[in-house]
């Protein structure tokens, strides 16, 4: 575990976390959701639950377990495996996706929501601001688990297929991820987003698009990257003991 102190950067307490993002009150707020709304990786989670659940079948368990194994070997890249962890469901109901994702993050991940993430997002919206969720995730998952956010489905920009009369296709609509998160934001018609919020190196290009850029439990490479650029960083109550041992 790399520790905050290693790395010359700001690190803000939650009341200047908070003054800094509600004064004023942004118009259009965007946050990545893995590791920064909630702590894991929801959708690899996801993936590993959906096999040992049985939702895939051994084939399918099988090809997508060889391929990320490959991903972690720096032998398929983050845009590709992350459409993949998607195109895997091809074939299946999208109700039974949408039943199974609401089962996941009720059992795994909602415990896991950084408690001053959600009061934030319930103040931005009390202020009246446009708040976007953008994620590599598929999109069943981050749907379930922004609406505690009180964000509808038609603010996700999330790891996405083609649906044809409920069946799920493995058709890309988009993988939102490195460039792909700020390309999926100015298609959505967001070029410059007043507030945005992730916590990995692949939320940089759209933390760079973002007039003020708020890194939240930031990985290592996103920590030196917000030295480089005198972002000030916030860490969660719940991770912080973690990133000052």
């Amino acid at each position: 575990m790399t520790s905050i102190q290693a790395i010359p950067v700001l690190r803000i307490s939650h009341e200047e976390f908070r003054r800094a993002v509600l004064q004023p009150a942004p118009r259009v707020a965007v946050f990545d959701c893995d590791g920064t709304l909630w702590r894991g990786d929801a959708g690899l989670g996801f993936m590993t639950w959906s096999m040992e659940a049985g939702l895939l079948s051994r084939d399918a368990s099988h090809w997508i377990d060889a391929r990320h194994r490959l991903y972690r070997q720096d032998q398929v890249s983050e845009e590709t495996i992350c459409g993949e962890m998607v195109q895997v469901y091809a074939g299946l109901r999208e109700e039974e996706l949408r039943r199974a994702a609401a089962r996941y993050f009720a059992a795994h991940i909602e415990t896991q929501i950084f408690p001053e993430m959600r009061a934030l997002v319930d103040e931005l919206r009390a202020a009246g601001t446009d708040i976007w969720a953008v994620s590599s995730t598929n999109n069943w998952v981050i749907e379930e688990g922004v609406r505690r956010f009180g964000i509808g489905a038609e603010r996700v920009l999330a790891a996405q297929v083609q649906v044809h009369d409920g069946l799920i296709a493995s058709d890309l609509i988009h993988v939102p991820t490195d460039e792909g998160k700020a390309e999926a934001l100015r298609q959505a018609g967001i070029p410059a987003p007043d507030a945005v919020f992730g916590n990995s190196i692949h939320d940089a290009a759209m933390l760079e698009m973002g007039l003020r850029a708020f890194p939240v439990n930031p990985t290592p490479a996103l920590l030196e990257m917000a030295a480089q650029r005198n972002w000030a960083v916030f860490y969660p109550s719940a991770v912080l003991a973690d990133h000052t041992k």
